[in-house]
């Protein structure tokens, strides 16, 4: 099976108190749904239409884990908190067996 993966980059962070408190409840939200965390921040030269801004990339065992993580109660708490405080790109791909 495929696994699944969160993609988000953020466009611009207007409250990073909000972030904070998201970041928390969405940390214990992924790693119940069974996600580990690849990247998070860190360094991003962006190419072509592309943002260099905050990238985090969460790795699940397959897509459907992924997507029943971000459809899970507790994230949807996280997401609660997080409410206006930023503007990101998030997708779920899929990856190749």
């Amino acid at each position: 099976m495929a696994k699944g993966y969160w993609v988000s980059v953020y466009r611009t962070i207007s409250d990073p108190e909000k972030l904070a408190a998201y970041n928390k409840l969405a940390r214990a939200a992924v790693q119940a749904g069974g996600g580990r965390v690849l990247v998070r921040g860190g360094r991003v030269v962006a190419y072509d239409a592309g943002i260099a801004g905050r990238t985090v990339l969460i790795e699940f065992d397959t897509f459907e884990q992924a997507v029943a993580a971000r459809e899970s109660e507790a994230y949807q708490e996280a997401l609660v908190t997080l409410s206006d405080a930023v503007e990101r790109d998030f997708r779920i791909v899929e990856g190749i067996d």
